[in-house]
């Protein structure tokens, strides 16, 4: 089917026939699987951190979300410089019973599925919940490749690489966080900007001046490719960067403020969450009305503004609001009630 096949190509061909092999069971798999994706996606892993950091447990909420964000940095920016399609992209026989505009490679479902649910499975101790964990973990990796949206290899990658950061989250993350605190401003400021700033930059120097003027290979991508999968990626990439910008200045500027309790009634949780999500709606709604048209460096651009005020509210605005209305109270406070 497809001439002077690189190896890529011929890995891909292999791969594809899989998937065609899987999708010949029937479509009546598609509808479970689609919702069963959703469980490493993007907006669920937001719902779940916001709930755990403003109801449950600030500590765990503000590693996971600073780990699950880093993650995603390093997952759009592997996509952007990899240039690699999606099975529906590659093979036109190849149902893609979703659709997603940035490259393939890794797959940050299966990703962020490992990263969240492996995580919070080896934190809580519990081997039931691992054992959870890892259920949950292989029915989002599965469904991706099903759905015809990731190559076995994608998955293969995203996983490896949320094992990865697992491992090293739960090895280093006390050291980090020790050294982090120890930081004065200045250092701190600095090394955030560059954490956030130097993968747009790599990118975008790779993708403008490197690939130049990149277009779809349409004699081995005989599917329907988007139009502008590079822009798209890129774009995914800065939105990382800025929740990772706005959600570390805004963790460590809550903590010099005496941090945050979650603690209190059932009523007051849930009126936080109200309250915090319905202005991360109020913002994000807007945008995405104003900027939703853009592509490429000034979607990122404005991508990376928007969502790093989100995670800046999450993490600071939000507890700061709470703590003033009268919703919940500093850590601080907290320990002082529990004395009494």
């Amino acid at each position: 089917m497809h001439d002077q096949q690189s190896p890529l190509d011929t890995l891909w061909n292999v791969e594809s026939g899989v998937i065609r092999w899987l999708q010949g069971a029937g479509d009546w798999l598609a509808v479970p699987l689609g919702g069963l994706t959703h469980l490493g996606s993007q907006g669920v892993f937001i719902v779940l951190a916001a709930v755990l950091f403003w109801c449950v447990n600030p500590s765990l909420g503000g590693r996971l979300i600073v780990v699950v964000i880093a993650s995603g940095v390093l997952n759009n920016l592997l996509k952007s410089i990899s240039y690699t399609p999606r099975p529906y992209w590659f093979d036109a026989r190849i149902t893609g019973y979703q659709h997603h505009a940035s490259f393939g490679m890794p797959s940050g479902h299966s990703q962020a599925a490992m990263v969240v649910w492996g995580y919070l499975g080896i934190r809580s101790g519990r081997r039931a919940l691992m054992w959870a964990a890892g259920v949950v973990i292989l029915l989002v990796a599965f469904s991706r490749i099903y759905l015809g949206v990731h190559f076995i290899s994608d998955v293969v990658v995203g996983l490896t690489l949320g094992a990865l950061i697992v491992w090293a989250t739960l090895r280093y993350e006390d050291r980090v966080l020790a050294w982090w605190r120890g930081l004065d401003t200045t250092r701190r400021l600095t090394y955030l900007s560059l954490a956030a700033v130097v993968p747009c930059a790599l990118a975008t120097t790779w993708q403008l001046g490197v690939r130049g003027a990149w277009v779809v290979p349409t004699t081995e991508w005989i599917g329907a490719t988007p139009a502008d999968p590079a822009g798209h990626s890129l774009a995914g990439l800065y939105t990382a960067c800025g929740g990772l910008f706005g959600s570390v200045l805004g963790l460590t500027l809550l903590y010099g403020r005496g941090w945050y309790s979650a603690e209190g009634s059932v009523v007051a949780r849930v009126a936080r969450f109200a309250l915090g999500i319905s202005v991360v709606a109020l913002i994000a709604a807007p945008t995405e009305l104003l900027f939703g048209g853009l592509t490429g460096v000034t979607d990122g651009l404005v991508s990376f503004v928007v969502y790093g005020a989100l995670a800046f509210w999450a993490t600071y605005g939000a507890p700061r609001l709470f703590i003033a209305s009268g919703l919940a109270t500093t850590a601080q406070e907290a320990e002082s009630a529990d004395r009494r």
